[in-house]
């Protein structure tokens, strides 16, 4: 039984000794995070202690606690709040401090980013080291769709089968119309024929055959 009371004597002593040298500047900074506006509970907002190592984050309801000294500033942070400051107190007098602070709602405008699809990995290699990003297919298809573009195209490009079958076609059909006696009409006379003939001669068509004779 002695043994027992000197035991809880010693217990005592060691806490009240732990009280005694507790630095008396440390403090249990605590608090909730809410919005300005809507008064929501900011989930892990970046919390830090100015000039000095250490913070936290909030949770998920908003809530934070961890131990600072009296006097520090305190930075509270969110990537869509301005960032707010808050100063404890230098002239505490218990150990437990705690606020409810109101974060204001910020705007960042970001530049846009096109985003471009590679058809392999060489090609993405390639446009990365040399930074020449080619078009994409959208580009080159209003390109290639430009008036210009179109009419340069088709007239380097030679007729297909089915626009051959349906010249062969109209031609049969002009011959069958005219097969009855009737005289065909000249071409002397067509307007049509003669804008061909000036557009043949502007591109030196009747050169080009010259030469070749």
């Amino acid at each position: 039984m002695k043994k027992f009371f000197l035991g809880i004597l010693f217990v005592s002593c060691f806490c009240l000794s732990a009280q005694n040298n507790r630095d008396s500047n440390l403090i249990q900074f605590s608090g909730i995070l809410l919005s300005a506006d809507s008064i929501y509970p900011i989930p892990f907002a970046n919390i830090s202690v100015l000039g000095k190592p250490y913070g936290t984050y909030s949770s998920l309801e908003g809530y934070f606690s961890f131990v600072a000294r009296k006097g520090d500033t305190i930075a509270f942070s969110h990537v869509e709040f301005k960032t707010s400051y808050f100063k404890i107190p230098d002239s505490l007098k218990g150990y437990k401090y705690s606020i409810v602070k109101l974060m204001n709602q910020d705007t960042f405008h970001l530049p846009g980013v096109l985003v471009m699809p590679m058809p392999n990995r060489s090609t993405f290699d390639y446009a990365f080291v040399t930074k020449d990003i080619p078009d994409d297919d959208y580009v080159r298809a209003k390109n290639n769709l430009e008036l210009e573009a179109m009419k340069e195209q088709a007239s380097k490009m030679d007729n297909d089968a089915s626009e051959a079958y349906r010249a062969v076609l109209r031609n049969q059909m002009q011959k069958s119309y005219y097969a009855g006696g009737q005289i065909p009409p000249m071409n002397i006379l067509n307007p049509f024929a003669w804008a061909q003939f000036f557009e043949a001669w502007k591109r030196g068509d009747f050169k080009a055959k010259k030469k070749a004779r």
